[in-house]
């Protein structure tokens, strides 16, 4: 199946790309406890934290952090979930630096969970079934190397299993394209700006207008099925 990106109606949140309307604040913690592997500059609140071998922690870049949130949110068994940068070398990087395409970070998900409920190959078939994998150079209407999509492993058990699961779809997925998703190891995790934090449940309009209008919701509707 080629790529399409069924744009239903261009809003104000496209053109923007994966940014809110509201005026930035200054962020306060992204969750109750500190994140395994994560780090916050003064505007998200947490220190470095460099424990990436955690097996209870999963990183995955999607695009548009907004839209990567909510289907882990979704997933019994999993604990909790905090949207931020990883990827990049700068510390405490910014929204807008890193939007801007100077910190060489993407925009992600860490997830927290418990194995006894969730397998970690559970948690790869909702990140593929949430993003285009054949895409590399952005996601839907986003484009920049910030909105590339990456599993990142924080052991080797879950690089094997994460291999594994691309190589699955990529011989056996609906996808004509090549499965093109990048596999790295986990890095320093900053903590997103608070406004950023579970968007879709602060500004639910906004919200689904942008996963719709950015080509999202049509996109994997079509592949997966309602």
């Amino acid at each position: 199946m080629k790529r399409h990106f069924f744009i239903l109606g261009l809003t104000i949140f496209v053109a923007l790309g994966c940014q809110s309307t509201a005026e930035p604040t200054e962020a306060t913690e992204a969750s109750e406890a500190p994140q395994p592997g994560s780090a916050a500059n003064e505007d998200g609140g947490q220190d470095a934290v460099d424990s990436y071998q955690s097996p209870g922690v999963a990183t995955f870049a999607g695009g548009c952090f907004w839209c990567m949130q909510r289907p882990f949110d979704e997933v019994q068994g999993v604990e909790s979930t905090v949207v931020g940068y990883t990827g990049g070398e700068e510390e405490s990087p910014s929204y807008q630096e890193v939007v801007a395409g100077s910190t060489g970070h993407v925009e992600a998900v860490e997830i927290r969970f418990d194995a006894d409920e969730v397998s970690y190959d559970e948690l790869l078939d909702v990140f593929w079934r949430s993003m285009d994998p054949t895409d590399n150079e952005g996601q839907f209407a986003d484009r920049g190397d910030h909105y590339r999509p990456f599993v990142f492993y924080h052991n080797q058990a879950q690089r094997q299993i994460a291999e594994a699961s691309r190589e699955q779809l990529d011989e056996h997925g609906p996808f004509d394209d090549p499965i093109v998703v990048d596999i790295v190891e986990a890095s320093t995790f900053w903590i997103a700006e608070e406004y950023h934090q579970n968007y879709y449940k602060k500004n639910p309009e906004q919200y689904e207008a942008y996963y719709a209008g950015s080509g999202r919701k049509g996109f994997l509707e079509q592949v997966w099925g309602e």
